[in-house]
């Protein structure tokens, strides 16, 4: 089962997405101290978070200041994810993009938000690969990872990932990967309807 999640995992879309303001305003957020380091975590998350491997740690840095606090920005050239944190500053996450021919650009916003969310490949990728299942419960082997942010209507999402190996690759079908410990950080940090920018 592990090994056809890591085959899954490569065809999963890479997109960007846009974030808003913090939403710890639910107690299951009590948890948070260190607001760019902490993160909660559900009992067990622990169990399916591996080390990063080739990606780089998430850090504040200097940012564009046309950017409003809670915007999402994703550079895929960079490979790079900034959650904007206060004009002229946001928290950077290494992420992994679109493959050639899934490359995308443009301006979403965050629709909805799952925890350890279930995966059902759209038509176009059965169209491709008709051996995948119509179906993938959340867990550690499905190739969502443990969190997810939806982009608007679109099927792309910025999702955690089993492979956090291909951070930093451009290897999804138009997914922004990242690492489920740095997608479970963005994810506390962001509400629904928050703006996400995806640049070339």
């Amino acid at each position: 089962m592990r090994r056809l999640a890591f085959a899954l995992a490569g065809l999963l879309c890479s997109a960007t997405v846009h974030a808003s303001p913090w939403d710890i305003a639910s107690t299951r957020y009590a948890a948070y101290q260190d607001p760019l380091f902490n993160t909660y975590q559900q009992p067990n998350d622990n169990d399916y978070f591996r080390p990063q491997a080739s990606a780089e740690p998430r850090r504040l840095v200097t940012f564009d200041g046309r950017y409003a606090p809670g915007t999402i920005v994703v550079s895929t050239s960079e490979r790079r994810l900034f959650f904007v944190t206060q004009r002229g500053q946001a928290i950077q996450y290494s992420v992994g993009v679109g493959r050639p021919g899934f490359e995308w650009a443009g301006s979403k916003t965050v629709s909805m938000k799952r925890e350890w969310p279930d995966w059902r490949p759209p038509a176009e990728m059965l169209k491709r690969r008709p051996d995948l299942p119509r179906y993938m419960p959340g867990g550690p082997d499905n190739p969502l990872g443990a969190r997810a942010l939806y982009l608007g209507s679109s099927l792309y999402r910025i999702h955690g990932s089993n492979e956090p190996e291909t951070i930093g690759e451009a290897v999804s079908s138009g997914c922004i990967r990242m690492t489920n410990e740095d997608v479970t950080d963005l994810y506390n940090r962001v509400r629904v309807g928050a703006r996400v920018v995806v640049l070339r």
